[in-house]
């Protein structure tokens, strides 16, 4: 059983995760030759106060 793991800031739509998990699930398929239903992706989204870039928080970056 394939396990994608998967960090992002937070942020994003829950349409364009749910396109992200589609297509992490296909390629999974595809690559490891793995059945469908198998396949299970994770998504950890990270608030932008908890994720430093060069010493500073995304958030403080506008990112």
């Amino acid at each position: 059983m394939p396990l994608i793991h998967v960090g992002l800031m937070s942020g994003r739509t829950e349409e364009k995760l749910e396109e992200l998990i589609a297509e992490l699930t296909k390629t999974a398929e595809k690559t490891l030759n793995a059945p469908r239903e198998t396949i299970r992706v994770i998504v950890y989204e990270v608030p932008k106060a908890n994720w430093g870039i060069g010493g500073v928080t995304a958030k403080k970056l506008g990112r």
